[in-house]
């Protein structure tokens, strides 16, 4: 699996067609850990260097004529995690993590439909929770019961999926498999890892 910084490594900004939009491109921004599409941006050639060189996605604004680092005034940036092309070499796909809300109306996205994979979504939060430990929280009391109960509770959740797939209905496998899910989730972020370290072992095994 090629990792973050040998992709960046290897992209040349020379590749793209900038004569096809005249030195202007547009720039489809998406969550990396999530991949909910973020928004839709420019780039020039320098922008875009500028996005290699610093780890924050910049673009060229077309009302103020000129770069524009995402987050230069909110201070919501847009940390640059991969770029790509697509086949005709004349829109750049921009994978990033999102530090704050990146729409100005402080959502998430610029497209308040954009669909997100849910379970990274849920990674987040449990790992919002065990930093911020809210009292009342469910996921607050596994985190401070400690591993051991966590590995417990996900021993458990697995069991009941099992007996579920041999002896309930469709509808209690379902639940029981959300259950060992969202235990699992919390297991590793107490472990400090996370279900995109998962995901990104399975890639691995499979060549991708």
């Amino acid at each position: 699996m090629t990792s973050d910084s040998n992709r960046l490594a290897i992209f040349d900004p020379a590749t793209p067609d900038w004569d096809k939009g005249g030195d202007l491109l547009p720039a489809i921004v998406q969550d990396a850990r999530t991949l909910r599409v973020l928004m839709l941006g420019y780039m020039n050639r320098d922008a875009l260097r500028a996005t290699l060189a610093t780890g924050q996605v910049t673009f060229y604004s077309r009302s103020k004529q000129r770069l524009w680092t995402k987050g230069e005034s909110s201070g919501h940036v847009l940390e640059l995690v991969s770029v790509d092309l697509d086949c005709d070499r004349d829109t750049l796909l921009v994978q990033a993590r999102p530090h704050g809300p990146t729409c100005h109306l402080q959502r998430a996205s610029c497209f308040p439909q954009a669909p997100a994979a849910f379970l990274s979504e849920l990674d987040a939060l449990v790992a919002q929770r065990e930093r911020e430990r809210p009292a009342g929280s469910y996921t607050t009391r596994l985190f401070d019961d400690g591993v051991r109960r966590i590995a417990q509770k996900v021993g458990e959740e697995g069991v009941e999926t099992a007996l579920a797939a041999v002896a309930q209905d469709d509808a209690a496998l379902l639940g029981e498999s959300a259950d060992l899910l969202y235990h699992l989730v919390v297991l590793l972020r107490a472990r400090g890892l996370s279900l995109e370290g998962a995901i990104a072992v399975l890639k691995q095994r499979h060549g991708g």
